[in-house]
This record gives structure tokens, sequence and C-alpha cells, in this order.
């Protein structure tokens, strides 16, 4: 197929932002209309800030707090009409191609679910460590609770097995990483800084630039930044969000320091190759005591 002059995307989540980044690289004129006052929604406020600008200045536009009222077929394209959720007039955006991007839904109908008699749970099949009601009849995965992700399906998967064998499955949930594959990518980890604060938990935030690290630089992939949210008591990390060239793997490496329940300081006081984007990570952590070495 041809390269859409202009694309609509309904929905700033995570599949919305992604094909509109690949489509607006292709050369494509993209607008993204979204519902919420932020994309990325449930993501660190920090991290979605900062990364629509980025986004903005690659050329993508924005209509955020937006309610679509009408999506329409117009020839060999299509329009979308929509209107402030606060009130106003409506706008129409004329488009090549409009994609609808606002989210999923689990895959339960029309599974026989309901004839043998499994519990469901607003269109999720209820479970109990991976147990439904009935038993010999275990799910994971997107019918379930939790983020619709492949690889946390995946420890899921291992876990019932490991159950079905006696022995004993785990998934840790509060350490499972996301990944946004745009460019730059978006990774987190943990909890963000609205959900610590909700839970009135004391914590300090470290954060360290792209542009300050040699490799990026040469690379010049210098846009974005890592941040550590640590328990302002005991130092232990409690989520990591990163924005930048690479951050879908650099993500691990505090998801393994989060597996083990570890500080800022342990990952502050490991020794990390130079020249890596890696460094960035260590500088972060770094700058939740206030020392980064670099800045």
């Amino acid at each position: 197929g041809e390269v859409p002059k202009r694309l609509g995307v309904i929905g700033a989540g995570v599949i919305g932002l992604e094909l509109g980044s690949v489509w607006n690289r292709l050369g494509a004129d993209v607008t993204v209309i979204e519902y919420l006052d932020t994309i990325l929604g449930g993501m660190d406020n920090d991290v979605s800030k900062q990364f629509q600008k980025m986004l903005v200045k690659q050329g993508v536009n924005f209509h955020l707090s937006s309610k679509v009222t009408a999506v329409e077929k117009k020839g060999k394209g299509g329009s979308v009409t929509f209107e402030p959720v606060a009130g106003g007039d409506a706008e129409t955006l004329e488009a090549d191609i409009v994609l609808i991007a606002t989210g999923r839904r689990p895959y339960t109908d029309n599974l026989g679910l309901e004839a043998v008699g499994v519990e469901m749970d607003r269109g999720r099949v209820k479970t109990n460590h991976w147990k439904t009601n009935i038993d010999g009849i275990w799910a994971i995965g997107d019918v379930t609770d939790g983020p619709m992700l492949a690889h946390k399906a995946e420890d899921e998967g291992v876990a019932v097995a490991e159950s079905i064998a006696g022995q004993a499955g785990h998934v840790n949930y509060d350490v499972i990483p996301g990944v946004v594959y745009t460019m730059p990518e978006v990774a987190s980890v943990g909890k963000t800084e609205e959900e610590l604060k909700a839970a009135g938990i004391d914590y300090v935030a470290g954060k360290f630039p792209f542009t300050a690290n040699g490799r990026a630089r040469a690379m010049n992939q210098t846009d974005g930044f890592v941040k550590f949210l640590a328990d302002k008591t005991t130092d232990q990390v409690l989520g990591v969000h990163i924005v930048g060239f690479g951050a879908g793997d650099m993500i691990h490496e505090a998801a393994v320091l989060m597996e083990f329940g570890g500080s800022s300081e342990d990952l502050g006081r490991t020794c990390h190759a130079h020249p890596t984007l890696s460094e960035v990570v260590r500088e972060a952590a770094l700058a939740t005591h206030g020392k980064p070495l670099h800045i």
C-alpha cells in the first residue's frame, strides 16, 4: 500500500502512538485525538509531557481533552468530528485513513465459558492464582486481570505449568516492564510518581538526561532521560521510567534490581562500561542522592 497523506488516530495510548509514530516517519501528516488531557494515560506524567513535546517536534499533531462524536467514511477516506471535553465548538478532521486505537478488551466471547460455568468479572475470567472456579480450567494473559502484555502472559504460563506440576508458581506483578515502541522508545517498570503520591509514600526522584551522555551524543540520540523513584527512608527502588533510544532494553537493568529489592545506591555503585547509554541509568540512580557524576 501507499503512505496516506493524512492519518487521523483516535486514542493517544500505546498502540495509537506506536502506529502514529511509524506513519509520521514514513511521511504521513499524523493527527492524534485523545479524550484525556495527557498522552499515554497511566504512565508517569513527567514522561508523558516530555514525550509529547518530542513527538510534536517530529511533526505529530495532538488534540487532547477532546471527545470524538462521529467517524464517517468519505469517498476513499474518512472524517472525524470531535469537540472539547469541557464543551465548545466541534471540529472536523479530514483524513485518508482513520485509525481507531481506543484500547482492547478481553476476547472471551463464544469460548463456551458460560456452558461450563466459569465465573467472569466484567468480561474477564475470574481467577485465583490462575485457577478458575472450575477444576482443571486455568486462565492467563489478556483474558484475566493485569496488563495486556505478551511477557506477562508468558510468565503466567510458566507459573501455571509449575503449579500443575506441584511447584510454587510465582509472578511478581509489581515488576512487569512496559515498553512503547516508538522513536525514541518509552519504557517503565514499577510505580509512577502519581501512584506514589496517591498511596502517600514518601519518595525521592532522581533524573538524568541523555544529552549529558557521550555515547548518546556520538549517536546523535540525545532526546530523553531516565528517572528513578526510590523510597525516601529505605532507598528501595519503587519505579523507573525511561524515554530515549534503546529504552526498552535498558529498563531491564531496573527490573532485575527491583526483583531483588535493590536500592538506587546499589545500582549507583555498580560499575558501568563507558561509553554506553546504560551509564544514564546509573547517573539517574546516583541523582536520587543528588550526586550524579557528570552534571
